[in-house]
């Protein structure tokens, strides 16, 4: 049985592939894929098999493909490219014949308005179309979305669009946990989880980021476009701004937030924002 896992090079991908390990599975099972194989070396030297996979290049997937019986099929990065580059990824998986195909999509993909739900619903259709068995992960947020801006955060407070929008943030680690049951588990063929943890609001988030700190640190909610320029001020391209800012209003509308099933495919709670703030810093 051979598992191979996309975006092995990424945050997310790697972290699968650590927990596929912990949890067992030998590393001669696993296939690591990345665009750039030099940044597989350590699991290489693991015995984790690697080899080279470029959404944009349908040749290397084909070949990275080959004798892979489950996909871990991470999302790719780059926003407004998806559409052919998942694409190309079915259509090698069609052809090579895997049989399962595990998709890290977005929370709610099939009714979400936020933008970049768009290109997950597609993703998932294209999957669906090609008649492959799939698993498909509907992740919500990440806690290190917020996490990695405590330093902004202690100079000038929590800003942004979502209202008293919940989101269900958990840590890229859960996530990869969560693969990771799916991909070794039985009874998950053509399922679909919606991921995260217990729901906060932004407001709540500044409070406890000012309850560890000790600083007076609150929520500054703003229209999307002037939140947009905040992020443009700090240094974001206009495009991805635009993106984030719209994200936050899906928040509002609670797009962002799910139930309980990452900590039934866990068995055990998610880690929590208090946890992770309390860890980062």
């Amino acid at each position: 049985m051979s598992i191979a896992v996309t975006g092995a090079t990424g945050q997310l991908g790697r972290l699968i592939v650590t927990a596929l390990l912990d949890r067992g599975v030998p590393a001669g099972e696993i296939v690591a894929l990345g665009r750039d194989t030099d940044r597989l070396a350590e699991l290489a030297g693991r015995g984790v098999v690697t080899r080279r996979a470029d959404y944009d290049d349908p040749d290397s997937l084909r070949a990275a493909l080959a004798g892979v019986d489950k996909l871990m099929f991470v999302s790719g990065s780059e926003v407004g490219r998806r559409r052919p580059q998942h694409a190309n990824v079915v259509t090698a998986a069609t052809e090579a014949g895997v049989g399962l195909v595990v998709y890290t999509s977005i929370a709610h993909a099939d009714t979400a308005g936020m933008r970049l739900a768009a290109e997950h619903r597609d993703t998932e259709g294209y999957v669906r179309d090609a008649g492959l068995p799939y698993v498909f992960l509907r992740n919500s947020w990440y806690l290190e979305n917020y996490t990695d801006q405590l330093d902004a955060y202690r100079k000038q407070g929590v800003t942004g669009a979502a209202g008293d929008g919940r989101v269900s943030a958990a840590t890229r680690a859960d996530y990869a946990e969560a693969a990771a049951v799916v991909l070794t588990g039985e009874g998950h063929t053509n399922r679909v989880y919606e991921l995260g943890g217990a729901p906060f609001t932004l407001t709540e988030l500044a409070a406890e980021v000012a309850e560890q700190t000790g600083e007076p640190i609150g929520y500054t909610d703003l229209p999307a476009d002037r939140y947009a320029d905040v992020l443009v001020t700090a240094g974001l391209p206009e495009g991805y701004a635009a993106v984030l800012a719209d994200s936050d209003l899906g928040l509002a509308r609670g797009e962002l937030e799910v139930g309980d099933d990452l900590a039934r495919l866990l068995g055990r709670t998610p880690t929590t924002p208090a946890e992770a703030i309390r860890a980062a810093l």
